[in-house]
């Protein structure tokens, strides 16, 4: 079947969390968060959780996996770097069943685009954990805004739909 053709079947009205791992942020101060929520209801689908957690990889694990069976996608923000507390990796990549490779290595090649060498810098990752979608971006506003925009709204129903969601 062609692409176009499986983004016909594409699915909406997804149940999605957003986790922000920061030490830092509240909810008042996430603007990342923010933005990412707000996109995602934009596109018909729905935030059903919504959390600030530490960026402690135990506590950023627990959350996705605590909430992931209610959930069709998760993308956590924050903690993407080569910083000595950025840990989002170290705590997603383990949960992956598959990871979807491309998506770092587009996200970097367009953010490129917009920030230049430093997007070499950037960790974020997307993959399959227990049948879902996950995605973690980095703290930026600016950032989150590329991937939301670029790769994972146009994309997400049609992930849903060869998940099986």
């Amino acid at each position: 079947m062609a692409v176009h053709e499986h983004k016909r079947l594409s699915k909406s009205n997804l149940k999605v969390g957003v986790i922000t791992a920061s030490d830092s942020r509240t909810p008042e101060t996430d603007s990342s968060g923010r933005l990412i929520r707000e996109r995602l209801e934009t596109a018909g689908h729905a935030v059903v959780y919504y959390e600030i957690v530490p960026d402690v990889a135990e506590r950023i694990a627990g959350a996705v996996l605590d909430h992931l069976e209610q959930l069709d996608a998760v993308i956590v923000n924050g903690g993407t770097g080569i910083a000595p507390r950025d840990s989002t990796i170290e705590a997603l990549r383990p949960l992956l069943e598959k990871e979807i490779e491309g998506f770092g290595e587009i996200f970097r090649a367009l953010s490129y685009q917009e920030i230049g060498a430093s997007a070499m810098l950037s960790r974020a990752l997307a993959g399959v954990c227990k049948g879902r979608f996950i995605a973690a971006l980095p703290g930026s506003t600016a950032g989150c805004r590329l991937a939301m925009e670029k790769l994972i709204v146009p994309e997400l129903g049609h992930i849903a739909y060869l998940l099986g969601q």
